[in-house]
């Protein structure tokens, strides 16, 4: 155990790249596996600084986890396909593919399948779609329908308080992450990040740990501060023979859903001096970049609009009407996850929300991340979305992925342009930031933090060789326990 603790002293201040070199990036970018390849090769046969030799490390890295992605055969594709479309053809492929609806990537002169490029081709692809409906069916939404049905509710409680915080309930979550047996030697120390609810002033109050397992060891949780953008919980642990390593956390807390309507008939206005339009209107990092495919997209999106309330809503409805959802790659193996999504005309959660943040701030709108879990009882996965400010309502939740709901009525229709449901689970507040205590080796989600993180002194941990699960109870506060 004093092995485990002094691996931990020394690590606080210890930090690794997480870089792709440019060219690299580039060629990625491309969907040039191939080219990406041959140039972090050639990079190890010349001197370099350090820096420069971590971020190749890492796109070696990076390469292993495209691989890892593209992990279907054509045959295998076709297979899938087949199995709700017995009659397609050969042309039709051909044509899904030229299209980009069949997202592959041609590794070592062989053409590899993104995992989930069958079940994507049926959400991004209109005539697949419809083939798909017409075989098994349209299936009912079970979250849309909840939604439908909640949303509703919550405007009215706020025409009838004037609340913006509604409906509070307390959570209760049981989280667990397991490295499968003997993935590293017996008697090593894993260090493991487990995501945890980090306070939001009247969104999500009242956070209680309430137990954890980490085998016994000697050295207590550790929680994050509140200025780290993920916040987590910190423990370790020494492997066993032939047993998962197994950490779990339980805690509760209060969520409530949050709701400001805005009036587009109205002017709204956003002060340049102030620390919202100062922090939060700027590039940031590799993913917020206001690229010439930004600048155009936005062009057309805004045209003359000059209200900022209406510049927002330009921007929400064209990702919703025109960005459909679809299962992402790992975001470490994107270099520009906006221009990801421009390019090919899809996303997942986090894509559309870094897509809404990026065209935002381009258009000297505040806008900034928001992550950790959806916790509908119809539907638990993980989740993302963002926030952007207007001087008259302070800073607005708007949930991307949800988009413009289908309803009559416009308030439930831009609900998630102007607030949250309570059901979430708030974890982070910005990408890509650092972990506390600090991890050594490159992170295997770079850019989101949800899942956790596992290392040990031989590197980092990652999928699939570890397992994760969230397990979650609900309790609705009444009247008067508020």
């Amino acid at each position: 155990m004093i092995k485990v603790l002094i691996y931990t002293i020394m690590i606080y201040t210890i930090t690794i790249a997480q870089t792709l070199p440019h060219q690299v990036a580039e060629a990625l970018q491309n969907n040039n596996f191939d080219l990406a390849t041959e140039l972090v090769e050639k990079f190890d046969a010349v001197n370099s600084t350090n820096t420069e030799t971590l971020d190749n490390n890492f796109a070696k890295d990076v390469l292993h986890r495209i691989e890892i992605d593209f992990n279907k055969t054509e045959e295998q594709v076709i297979s899938q396909i087949k199995k709700i479309l017995p009659d397609v053809t050969q042309e039709q492929i051909e044509q899904w593919e030229k299209a980009g609806a069949l997202e592959f990537m041609v590794i070592r002169g062989e053409k590899r399948y993104f995992a989930r490029a069958a079940s994507n081709l049926f959400l991004i692809n209109k005539e697949a779609k419809t083939l798909k409906e017409k075989s098994q069916g349209v299936k009912a939404d079970a979250l849309e329908n909840f939604l439908l049905e909640k949303i509703p509710n919550l405007i009215a409680e706020h025409n009838t308080t004037a609340h913006n915080y509604l409906s509070p309930q307390r959570i209760t979550i049981t989280y667990t992450l397991s490295v499968k047996p003997n993935v590293i030697p017996s008697g090593e120390a894993i260090r493991c990040w487990l995501p945890y609810a980090r306070f939001e002033n009247k969104r999500q109050t009242d956070i209680t740990l309430l137990g954890f397992t980490n085998g016994g060891s000697a050295i207590p949780p550790i929680v994050s501060p509140d200025n780290f953008a993920h916040k987590t919980l910190y423990m370790e642990q020494v492997t066993a023979l032939d047993k998962p390593t197994t950490f779990t956390a339980t805690y509760s807390y209060t969520a409530s859903a949050n709701y400001k309507p805005i009036d587009f008939n109205k002017l709204y206005t956003i002060d340049t001096q102030g620390d919202a339009y100062k922090n939060f209107t700027e590039e940031s990092g590799t993913h917020i970049k206001f690229t010439e495919r930004i600048k155009e997209l936005s062009a057309k999106i805004i045209g003359d609009e000059t209200n900022p309330a209406r510049k927002v809503k330009r921007i929400f409805e064209w990702i919703s009407n025109n960005i459909p959802w679809a299962g992402a790659r790992e975001y470490s193996t994107l270099p520009s996850i906006p221009e990801y999504c421009v390019i090919n005309g899809r996303g997942d959660c986090g894509i559309k929300t870094l897509l809404f943040i990026t065209l935002c701030r381009y258009n000297g709108i505040p806008a900034k991340w928001e992550s950790g879990w959806m916790l509908h009882p119809v539907e638990v996965n993980l989740h993302d979305w963002g926030m952007f400010y207007l001087d008259q309502t302070g800073w607005v939740s708007a949930d991307q992925s949800f988009g413009v709901l289908p309803s009559q009525n416009q308030d439930v229709q831009l609900f998630f342009m102007q607030g949250l449901d309570s059901y979430r689970l708030i974890v982070n507040n910005d990408i890509s930031g650092n972990l506390f205590p600090a991890k050594v080796f490159p992170r295997s989600e770079t850019v989101d933090f949800q899942r956790g993180e596992v290392e040990w002194r031989g590197g980092n941990i990652y999928f699939p060789n570890w397992e994760y699960s969230i397990d979650i109870d609900y309790k609705e506060i009444t009247d008067i326990e508020k």
